[in-house]
């Protein structure tokens, strides 16, 4: 689930959980449905973002803004089905209420008419159909008398709408009308007098939709939308409280709510890890039961200049041979024409140039042109060759990498923090360039576990995998074998770079020790020693001894 949603752009995420459905579907079928009055604010569901407003004027008919050309648009006179002809969300309309039921004013209503036929620009802004009815409202003088149940949840609510425009309307209705709440007018079933010919709406597919919550990648597009529906969510529970609900959906909608809320606390608990891990692509599901510090492996990520310097070692994708060799190199040279071009080389000047120079008032045009360098001259080219000796850098790509990480009990602190923060960045940087991460976590002799980072077993699995271990005792000789069996045994694997992370010295017997040189040079292997506490001690095998 976690790498399908990794793939998946921030709008299809937003599809995946957004909170307009589910209200639709509970307004559908549960709520009490309402007939508009004179002066009611209506608007309707176009899509997951976007809404379209106007006001009832009487009988059915609304005054709205509708398009009729390029960014052009005219206040016109529609009934309902006209209104809703562009919703993909259903063709209910949503009416201004209160307590009591819908709301609205006949000078709104009025002050909506006389704007019959008025053309305008239409932008997303500035006279689009929200401002246009937040105009209406407007004509109202007094703010309305609400009740007190109105007037607390009109003052706790957030403003849960997605357009800006729309929420101010909303506001402007809060204000002028009384519209504490919003609820569906079944148009279809009201003008025929009989049972709605639209579809219902589909019930939500509520594990579905959780699951989406919890597994998407955690990043600041995703999360922008998920706060957005957690805004949308609270503000309706606040809007419903009052209401006689079936408890199965307050339940439904309680949860889902709390779903959000844990979704954007693991965000904000992991933010600064999140962001030094880009292309990780965590989620609540992968962060939420970790006991880490991700505030200090943040730090580590960040300001550790010897994990930064490793990573880039590691992460060098070419190394570069320089190749000399003689050869015939080509020279530039201006010994053909191969055409005009505009500028001040008087040598090479047309001569309908020169005829300039025999007319005193055409002089001065000449001059003019030589000093824009705008003469039509001759533009001479060509190339000739010499020899020389050039330069050629031949690409030999890297190899994977094979982490051997020390989980003894004297590794457990800021050693193994250390440790984790070198892994996930040196997962980052090889994941970016494709190539292939082998971890073996060990302990005593004969303990390894390990773990390969492939499209299956991403850095989230890295980070769950980290979380194992064995604190005991410490034997070298058995991780350090695995290591070169592994490469051994796979083609890919060859010059691959050997991490052997630990937070001392590694004792290894003579003869390991030379058994392992004579590998690393069949292999064309090198081998880094990572200490993560202590000071740096020289061995006799390590290509390179690093202190974290």
């Amino acid at each position: 689930m976690m790498s399908l949603l990794s793939k998946l752009p921030a709008l299809n995420v937003l599809a995946a959980m957004a909170f307009k459905p589910i209200k639709y579907f509970i307004d559908s079928t549960v709520r009490d449905k309402v007939l508009p009055v004179p002066g009611s604010v209506l608007y309707c569901d176009l899509w997951l973002g976007a809404e379209h407003s106007g006001i009832h004027v009487a009988q059915g008919q609304i005054s709205n803004i509708v398009v009729d050309g390029v960014a052009q648009s005219s206040v016109s006179l529609s009934d309902a089905r006209d209104f809703t002809s562009k919703s993909t969300l259903g063709r209910q309309i949503y009416v201004s209420c209160n307590s009591d039921g819908a709301v609205g004013h006949n000078a709104v209503a009025q002050h909506a008419a006389s704007q019959l036929g008025e053309r305008a620009f239409y932008g997303l802004v500035i006279k689009n159909c929200h401002e246009f009815s937040k105009n209406c409202v407007n004509v109202l003088t007094h703010d309305a008398d609400v009740s007190l149940l109105d007037s607390v949840m009109d003052w706790v609510g957030p403003n849960e709408t997605w357009e800006l425009t729309l929420g101010m309307l909303k506001a402007t209705a809060r204000q002028k009308l009384g519209a504490t709440k919003w609820r569906l007018w079944n148009w279809e079933q009201d003008q025929s007098g009989q049972q709605a010919k639209s579809a219902p709406p589909p019930v939500p597919d509520w594990d579905a939709i959780q699951s989406v919550c919890e597994h998407m990648p955690l990043i600041p597009e995703n999360m922008q939308q998920l706060r957005q529906q957690l805004r949308q969510a609270q503000a309706y529970e606040e809007e419903v409280a009052d209401e006689n609900l079936p408890e199965p959906i307050r339940q439904r909608l309680q949860a889902y709510r709390q779903t959000l809320t844990a979704v954007d606390a693991t965000y904000e608990k992991a933010k600064d890890f999140l962001a030094a891990c880009p292309g990780a692509a965590f989620s609540h599901a992968d962060l939420q039961h970790s006991q880490e510090d991700f505030s200090a492996l943040a730090r580590e990520l960040a300001d550790n200049a010897h994990i930064l310097d490793l990573v880039q070692k590691m992460g060098r994708q070419h190394i570069s041979e320089e190749v000399k060799r003689r050869s015939r190199i080509p020279q530039a040279s201006r010994s053909e024409v191969h055409g005009t071009h505009r500028s001040d080389d008087v040598m090479r000047m047309l001569p309908s140039e020169l005829l300039n120079l025999e007319d005193d008032t055409l002089e001065t045009l000449f001059y003019a042109r030589l000093l824009e360098k705008s003469l039509q001259t001759y533009e001479l080219s060509g190339s000739t060759w010499a020899q020389g000796e050039t330069s050629e850098a031949k690409q030999l790509r890297t190899g994977p990498v094979v982490a051997c990480l020390d989980t003894s009990a004297s590794m457990q602190g800021e050693p193994m923090r250390k440790a984790k923060a070198l892994l996930l960045a040196i997962a980052g940087i090889l994941k970016k360039e494709d190539r292939s991460l082998h971890v073996v976590l060990f302990g005593a002799s004969g303990e390894i576990r390990t773990f390969d980072m492939d499209a299956h077993n991403d850095s989230a699995g890295l980070l769950a995998f980290l979380q194992q271990g064995f604190g005991g005792g410490t034997d070298f000789e058995t991780p350090l074998q695995h290591a070169l069996d592994t490469i051994d045994a796979q083609p890919s694997y060859l010059k691959a770079d050997v991490l052997m992370v630990s937070d001392g010295d590694c004792a290894l017997s003579d003869a390991f020790t030379a058994r392992l040189q004579a590998e690393k040079q069949r292999l064309e292997c090198r081998v880094y020693s990572v200490l993560c506490a202590g000071r740096r001690v020289a061995d006799t095998f390590s290509d390179e001894v690093v202190v974290l």
